[in-house]
């Protein structure tokens, strides 16, 4: 999907030199996927303490080993 939006130059060269990126689309692109990397990992952290799971490890292990 082509898109043209204006964005602060200054904004967009920091983003390229911390990404090591060598294009203005590689490096937004790599903001996008963090951005959305650290949304889900936000929601999963939700769940925290609140789903029981009732797994023997040694079941698991053994398992494994089969």
């Amino acid at each position: 999907m082509k898109t043209t939006i204006d964005l602060p130059d200054d904004l967009i060269a920091e983003a390229m030199k911390a990404t090591g990126s060598k294009s203005k689309i590689e490096a937004i692109k790599k903001a996008l996927h963090e951005v959305i990397l650290k949304e889900k990992r936000l929601k999963l952290l939700n769940f925290k303490g609140k789903i029981d799971l009732e797994i023997d490890l040694n079941s698991l292990r053994d398992i494994k080993t089969q």
